[in-house]
């Protein structure tokens, strides 16, 4: 069976939205006149976000000394960049939790090279500031949600073959069907209505150069996808088979040393948030 690429961002589109409290949501906090207050009240109506942020404002990982009890509380307490991140997992962990079988992960393999590249590329971002950090942990939580519909194109192709040996993996995607995983994934997430930083940064994370005015963002999101591609994590049928821009090192300032230093940093905190990470995202 032959799949267009129309077919294929026919197949993006059918994927599951983000649920309609966690859009309100989103958008009340990207809001500068929204009040606490407001962004509770949405959140509220959604047993999932509520959970979620309850779950987190009184774990030992905040060492709150008082129980919270309300949503409002929990935001006050997690701040609003946390609850965006949490929201936007919550939102999105359920599926891309499950099999890639046409990039040969196994159920959670996408989900956690996610969180890691999130939060290696946080680390990248945070010397821009808070605000480029978190976004740049959004868009390495998104940066592969193409791979979601286009996995059913490469689950009877052969990487092996000689014509295509010195092609990177987004290039022989592009030579064998004229789009790649990051194009689509930059068209979910514009059909999902999500920020411009954020489709740039998805579109562009393999090629952060091209990023424009988001091209610090991306970059960061680059050199943390190919740190966990050198922990090991989310080696699937494309494993290591793209390129570091030396362009992304330069945007962030960083060396190899640097690189070496993020995969070590990444290796601790990813242990220390295992427990946070999984079922309570994983149960819409």
């Amino acid at each position: 069976m032959v799949i267009t690429v129309e077919q294929l961002i026919k197949r993006a589109g059918e994927l599951p939205p983000i649920p309609q409290a966690a859009q309100k949501a989103l958008l009340l906090i990207r809001n500068p006149d929204t009040n606490i207050g407001e962004i509770a009240e949405v959140m509220a109506v959604d047993q999932v976000l509520t959970s979620l942020v309850l779950r987190w404002a009184n774990s030992a990982y905040y060492g709150i000394g008082n129980h919270v009890s309300t949503v409002q509380q929990a935001v006050m307490v997690l701040g609003l960049n946390t609850v965006q991140s949490l929201i936007l997992a919550s939102s999105v962990a359920s599926y891309m939790d499950r099999p890639v079988p046409g990039y040969e992960l196994e159920r959670g393999e996408l989900w956690k090279h996610a969180i890691g590249v999130a939060t290696g590329a946080r680390m990248l971002a945070s010397r821009f500031g808070r605000q480029i950090a978190e976004e740049a942990y959004h868009g390495g939580l998104l940066c592969d949600i193409g791979k979601l519909a286009f996995e059913i194109l490469l689950r009877n192709v052969s990487v092996d073959r000689p014509e295509w040996k010195d092609l990177t993996f987004l290039e022989l995607e592009r030579a064998k069907f004229g789009i790649d995983h990051a194009t689509l994934g930059a068209e979910m997430a514009r059909r999902w209505n999500l920020p411009d930083n954020l489709v740039s940064t998805i579109a562009f994370h393999h090629t952060p150069s091209k990023a424009g005015e988001h091209a610090k963002i991306a970059a960061a999101v680059h050199v943390s996808d190919a740190a966990m591609m050198m922990l090991g994590q989310g080696i699937g049928k494309d494993g290591l088979q793209y390129k570091l821009e030396t362009e992304a090192l330069k945007l962030l300032n960083i060396n190899e040393n640097g690189v070496s230093d993020l995969i070590e940093r990444m290796a601790i905190q990813i242990k220390e948030l295992e427990s946070f990470i999984g079922f309570d995202w994983k149960s819409r």
